[in-house]
């Protein structure tokens, strides 16, 4: 298991939950970690948003590691980098597996993001992503399709959901609204200031 990026908030006034992150980026590596990725994930920690990052692609042929799978259901939303290759990524397809599971078993935020790729090809495994899968299933045995299934289901529910389309934006106003989005996602608490007027803040969440 590669080392996690984990942006923790300084202040003591937090609150504990079933839930130890705010957010979960599943994300191809070699795609997008030192482009859009790492620009949306430093976005999200000067925004005080809890946020795991893997910071190294795991060596060719692991299974996902436990460690990774336990973030993921720990992690309030979940926002998927739809990038070219991601679908070639059995790693990647296996997060996406848990996430779509925690969606339905933990109500979890699931926010996509397109990039690069359109939502129909996500949704329906064609182009360079169905490209992917037809690599996937050349000489797959039994126990293999059925993953393949599973993989196809979560891609097909993902695709499906509302998310936000990078092509032909401007990345700087894309990540304003993805971290806009969060925010939207994210309880609120009352507080009351010096002068006795209530206010809005994001309920802050650590691990323990």
């Amino acid at each position: 298991m590669a080392s996690p990026s984990i942006q923790r908030p300084s202040s003591s006034s937090t609150s504990h939950s079933q839930w130890s992150y705010d957010v979960f980026l599943s994300f191809r590596g070699e795609d997008t970690r030192k482009s859009f990725t790492d620009h949306l994930y430093s976005a999200l920690i000067r925004n005080n948003i809890i946020t795991f990052r893997d910071d190294e692609e795991l060596p060719r042929g692991e299974e996902i590691a436990p460690e990774l799978l336990k973030a993921i259901e720990e992690s309030r939303i979940a926002i998927i980098v739809f990038s070219k290759t991601y679908a070639h990524s059995k790693w990647c397809l296996d997060e996406l597996v848990k996430i779509m599971e925690c969606k339905e078993e933990r109500e979890q935020i699931v926010i996509p993001i397109f990039y690069n790729v359109d939502p129909s090809e996500v949704r329906k495994q064609t182009g360079i992503c169905g490209e992917a899968f037809t690599r996937h299933e050349e000489n797959a045995d039994e126990e293999r399709k059925e993953k393949i299934r599973k993989w196809r289901t979560a891609m097909e529910q993902a695709g499906n959901l509302a998310g936000h389309v990078a092509e032909n934006r401007y990345e700087s106003t894309l990540i304003d609204e993805i971290i806009e989005n969060v925010h939207g996602n994210l309880p609120k608490i009352l507080g009351v200031n010096e002068n006795g007027f209530s206010f809005g803040k994001t309920n802050i969440i650590v691990k323990d």
